[in-house]
């Protein structure tokens, strides 16, 4: 590990997160997402619930089906561990992200769909990401194409600037040299 050594410390929290990307035999992808909270002590949350040292507070999971333009075909919720009685409720309102595509205006989508008091912040943090697990899933499909639509995920790092050399390499069509009179 290279980050400093710590100061002493007591674990006080755990979230886990995975994402699995899938290509089906029906030729539609799955990505599921996974998300798990606990605390290493006992935890209550007064005139609710309690739980065990390590026993998950969150555990839900997304499976979005998405077809290879990335548009969602159909979407799967499950809240196995929730700390409050009516957090299911945010599951079926999932279902309106049906139709939208994952890329520029994703965020948005999310935000229009299941902002605020309309969805679950947990979720909503999951598809933000699930994002992200889908270009990588279908990166090879993608960069197969040679379309004459730029990749998503150019100009959104360091690392994939337009002007680097990594683009030119790889995305000669979208390459930009740097503009000399406009140097960082």
């Amino acid at each position: 590990m290279n980050l400093p050594t710590a100061q002493p410390r007591t674990l006080a929290h755990t979230r886990s997160v995975s994402f699995l990307g899938y290509h089906r035999e029906d030729g539609l992808w799955d990505i599921e997402a996974q998300l798990t909270d606990s605390k290493p002590e006992f935890f209550e949350v007064k005139g609710e619930k309690s739980w065990q040292p390590n026993e998950p507070i969150h555990q839900m999971i997304i499976r979005l089906t998405i077809d290879d333009e990335l548009v969602v075909q159909d979407i799967w919720v499950d809240m196995m561990a929730v700390p409050h009685e009516k957090c299911p409720n945010a599951m079926d309102p999932m279902k309106k992200m049906i139709g939208a595509k994952i890329g520029s205006g994703w965020r948005k989508e999310i935000e229009k769909n299941l902002g605020e008091i309309k969805g679950c912040a947990h979720l909503r943090e999951l598809l933000f990401n699930m994002a992200t697990a889908a270009i990588q899933t279908l990166t090879p499909k993608l960069r197969a194409r040679q379309s004459d639509q730029i990749p998503a995920h150019l100009d959104k790092c360091s690392t994939w600037r337009t002007d680097s050399d990594l683009v030119h390499r790889l995305y000669p069509m979208f390459y930009k040299p740097k503009d000399p009179s406009n140097l960082e």
